[in-house]
C-alpha cells in the first residue's frame, strides 16, 4: 500500500499549485480520500475530503473558494488544486485514504508560500 504526494513547491502569494496523490496497493475507488496539512509548529488539520466516487466534497472554511479537491479513479489519483495561495497556506500537505478501520497516509509534500 502506498500513497505518494507530489506537486508541492515554492510559490508567491496569489499563485497556484496542484498537488497530486497517487495510490497503489489498494482499491482506490472504495476509499474516501482526504487532504490534510501541518503548518510549521502547529497540529495537522483537515483541508478537504472527497467521497469514494467523487460525488461529495467538503472543505475547511479557511480554503473554501480557493482550493478544489478532485479524484480520477481510473488513474488512482487524487488532486488538490490550490489557487489564491496565502502565506498561511504554508505547510506540509498529506493525503489520506480511509475505508472503515483501514487508513493509509502519504509521506507529504511541502508547500511554501513566500514573496
Amino acid at each position: 500500500v502506498q500513497l505518494v504526494e507530489s506537486g508541492g513547491g515554492l510559490v508567491q502569494p496569489g499563485g497556484s499549485l496542484r498537488l497530486s496523490c497517487a495510490a497503489s496497493g489498494f482499491t482506490f475507488s472504495n476509499y474516501v480520500m482526504f487532504w490534510y496539512r501541518q503548518p510549521p509548529g502547529k497540529e495537522r488539520e483537515l483541508v478537504a475530503s472527497i467521497s469514494s466516487l467523487g460525488s461529495s466534497t467538503k472543505y475547511a472554511d479557511s480554503v473554501k473558494g480557493r482550493f478544489t479537491i478532485s479524484r480520477d479513479n481510473a488513474k488512482n489519483t487524487m488532486y488538490l488544486q490550490m489557487n489564491s495561495l496565502k502565506f498561511e497556506d504554508t505547510a506540509m500537505y498529506y493525503c489520506k485514504g480511509r475505508r472503515g478501520a483501514y487508513e493509509y497516509w502519504g509521506q507529504g509534500t511541502q508547500v511554501t508560500v513566500s514573496a
